[in-house]
């Protein structure tokens, strides 16, 4: 048994028994009692009596994750991502995981994205992962859960006219979150775990442990940011406070093909647009490497079109 801490701080505990290593990386922030708590936790769910290996029914091995999903950076999303699909695991064995998956797959696709889908698949995959890392099945049949082709080519870029019909069907709160979005590129999430803390004089910080990436993003504050960074920390518990909040408005505005992360691509558009190369727009956004930033690319190609036909016409 073990723990430690990696590079970018994060604590990992590892433990084996009779042969069987499990793994947990703890989310950013956890502390070295979370970490003992997790490992005792641990210790004895695999030294603990154990009916012979079978084929349990699905829904008996979600509350593994469930357990899992506390130890990961959003735990709240991992469990919604876990319930979204209980309704298709009912009466269905561990060993019937591909036919499960095929009737998530078809059934959720016509309502929501690959990406969305995908992570309700990767819960159930880690689910029927524990249970053959605890010895609960014969062999792992999370390995044929697979995922849907990623499909991250949205091209919805608003303007800032677009933008203000948005906002203006909005309480306060959603307001805030528009307009930080375009005005930092910040992600919904990173924008939830902002507070008065992280307003300096003249630039916003975004913590590590809240970033995707895990690395600190220091964004300057423009002018009309001021008035909505007043309003931190934003008064939501979690992602679907603020999610049902945007539906609403982009459903008042007639905007209902409008996602939040369209925000995101805004401000990257907008940037563009005044001049701003891939380089400082992979800052803003805080990209792991610019060439993440190359799907904004066409844009600099049209201006420099627009350039060009200026000035030879």
């Amino acid at each position: 048994m073990s723990i430690w801490t990696d590079a970018k701080g994060r604590r990992h505990v590892g433990i084996m028994v009779a042969g069987r290593r499990i793994h947990r990386i703890l989310p950013a922030g956890a502390t070295a009692g979370d970490a003992k708590q997790l490992e005792a936790d641990l210790t004895k769910r695999l030294t603990a009596p154990k009916r012979a290996p079978g084929d349990p029914l699905i829904v008996e091995l979600m509350p593994l994750y469930i357990d899992h999903a506390q130890t990961t950076r959003w735990p709240d999303q991992a469990e919604h991502c876990a319930k979204r699909i209980q309704p298709w695991l009912v009466g269905f064995k561990a060993s019937e995981s591909r036919e499960v998956a095929a009737k998530i797959i078809k059934d959720l696709k016509p309502v929501y994205a690959p990406a969305t889908i995908n992570r309700s698949l990767a819960a159930l995959k880690k689910a029927l992962s524990i249970a053959w890392e605890l010895g609960m099945t014969e062999v792992n049949h999370g390995s044929v859960v697979k995922s849907l082709p990623p499909n991250n080519k949205r091209e919805v870029f608003l303007s800032l006219e677009e933008v203000h019909r948005l906002a203006e069907h909005c309480p306060e709160g959603v307001q805030a979150a528009i307009w930080i979005a375009l005005y930092t590129g910040a992600r919904r999430g990173e924008i939830l775990s902002m507070q008065q803390d992280d307003v300096g004089q003249h630039s916003l910080t975004i913590h590590a442990r809240n970033t995707k990436t895990l690395r600190t993003r220091v964004i300057p504050i423009v002018d009309p940011l001021w008035r909505w960074l007043s309003v931190l920390p934003l008064p939501y518990k979690d992602h679907e406070g603020l999610k049902s909040g945007f539906q609403r408005a982009r459903e008042r505005a007639g905007m209902e093909h409008v996602h939040f992360h369209d925000l995101r691509h805004s401000c990257a558009s907008i940037l563009i647009a005044s001049g701003a190369d891939l380089y400082t727009v992979s800052k803003i956004l805080g990209h792991a490497a610019v060439t993440t930033t190359q799907r904004y690319a066409h844009m600099q190609v049209e201006q420099q079109r627009e350039a060009l036909a200026k000035a030879f016409a």
